[in-house]
C-alpha cells in the first residue's frame, strides 16, 4: 500500500488501547500530570505582573480598560478588562473570555483591527460585552500570534485575521515546549491579574473561549483549579474526528497526547467543576457526530464522579460561532454561587 491511511489508523487503534483510566482519581491525577510534561516546560519564567494602564474607555454601563501585563521571560500581553459601572463597591465574579482564530481580542470587545467600532458581528459574537452587561468582570488576552501580538517577521502577516500560529507553533517544537502551553501558561497569569484587582472576588473565577480560544479554555481549566466553571464552544469533540480528520492549525496539536488519551477524556480532567460544552449542528471544523461522543463521554465521567449537576450542554442552530443562548447565565450562575 503506498498510502499512508491504513498504517495512521492502525497506530490510533493501538494507541487508544493504552489509554490511562480517567474514571477515578488517581488516573486523573497522573493524565493531568503527563498532559502538563507534553504541554512543554514553562516553570520558572514568570516576571512581575507590572500591569501599565493603555487605554480607558466609558461605554455606558461599564469601563472597558486596555492594560499592559508581564507573563513570562520578556513577554508582556495586552487585555482587555470590562468592569460594570453600577457594583457599589462589591466584589464581583470575573471570567476570563478567550478568542478564537481571527484578528485577537478586539474582535471579542466589538473593535476592528484598528480599534474602531464594529458594524457587524462576527462569531464572536462581542460575547465579552455580553458578558460584562451581565454583571460580571470580564478580562480578554490577547493570546500570543494573533493580533497585535504576530511575529514582526512573520510574511503571512500582512492580513489583520493572519496569525503566526505556525511560525510560533514550530520553534517552539523544536526547544520541547508548545504554543497551547504557552497559551496556557499565559492565561494562568491573566489569572494572576484578575485576582490582583480590588473589583474581582478572587473565589469566583470563570472561563469561556471559543475554537482555538475553547482549547485553550479548556486546558487551562485542566490545570487551573481557580477556575470554577467553564465553557468550551465550538472545540469539543475527539481527535480522530477533528484534529485529526483535516488540516487544522498548528496550535491544536500537542506531541504524544494521544498516547494517553482522546479529547473527550482529556476535558473530562476539569471534573468534577462545573463544565458546559456549546455546539453548532452545522460546525465545519468540529462536526457535531463527534461533538455528541464527547459530550456523551463527559456525562459518564461526571457521573462518576457524582457532579451530574455541574456538567451541562448546549446544541445550538448554527456554525463554527459562539452561541451563549444558554452558556452565558449558566457560567454566570456557576461562579456566582460557588461555594
Amino acid at each position: 500500500m503506498w498510502s499512508a491511511d491504513g498504517y495512521l489508523n492502525s497506530l490510533y487503534t493501538e494507541s487508544v488501547k493504552s489509554h490511562i483510566n480517567v474514571f477515578d482519581e488517581a488516573g486523573k491525577i497522573d493524565l493531568k500530570n503527563k498532559f502538563q510534561q507534553l504541554l512543554g516546560n514553562f516553570e520558572g519564567e514568570e516576571e512581575e505582573l507590572a500591569p501599565l494602564l493603555l487605554e480607558r474607555s466609558d461605554m455606558g454601563s461599564y469601563l472597558r480598560l486596555r492594560v499592559e501585563i508581564s507573563t513570562i521571560q520578556q513577554l508582556r500581553m495586552p487585555v482587555y478588562l470590562l468592569i460594570p459601572k453600577n457594583r457599589e463597591g462589591t466584589k464581583l465574579p470575573a471570567v476570563l473570555a478567550i478568542h478564537g482564530h481571527g484578528y485577537g481580542s478586539k474582535e471579542a470587545v466589538g473593535l476592528h483591527p484598528d480599534g474602531s467600532q464594529r458594524t457587524d458581528v462576527g462569531y464572536h459574537k462581542e460575547f465579552a460585552i455580553e458578558l460584562v452587561k451581565k454583571g460580571v468582570v470580564v478580562i480578554v488576552p490577547e493570546l500570543i500570534g494573533f493580533g497585535d501580538r504576530k511575529l514582526q517577521s512573520d510574511p503571512g502577516g500582512n492580513s489583520p485575521t493572519d496569525n503566526s500560529c505556525f511560525m510560533i507553533a514550530s520553534q517552539l517544537l523544536l526547544v520541547g515546549k508548545t504554543l497551547a502551553g504557552l497559551r496556557v501558561q499565559e492565561c494562568r497569569r491573566v489569572i494572576d491579574y484578575l485576582q490582583s484587582l480590588e473589583e474581582v472576588d478572587e473565589s469566583k473565577i470563570g472561563c469561556i473561549g471559543i475554537s482555538g480560544g475553547g482549547l485553550v479554555a479548556s486546558f487551562t481549566a485542566i490545570l487551573d483549579d481557580r477556575i470554577k466553571a467553564t465553557v468550551v464552544s465550538g472545540y469539543t469533540s475527539t481527535f480522530k474526528g477533528s484534529i485529526m480528520d483535516r488540516r487544522h492549525c498548528l496550535d491544536n496539536y500537542v506531541p504524544s497526547i494521544l498516547e494517553y488519551t482522546e479529547m473527550p477524556n482529556l476535558i473530562g480532567l476539569i471534573a468534577p467543576r462545573a463544565l458546559f460544552i456549546e455546539a453548532g449542528t452545522a460546525d465545519h471544523l468540529f462536526p457535531l457526530k463527534e461533538s455528541l461522543v464527547a459530550i456523551e463521554r463527559l456525562a459518564k465521567i461526571y457521573q462518576t464522579f457524582d457532579a451530574e449537576e455541574s456538567f451541562s450542554s448546549h446544541i445550538f442552530e448554527g456554525g463554527h460561532e459562539i452561541n451563549g443562548e444558554k452558556s452565558f447565565e449558566w457560567l454566570i450562575h456557576h461562579i456566582s454561587f460557588v461555594l
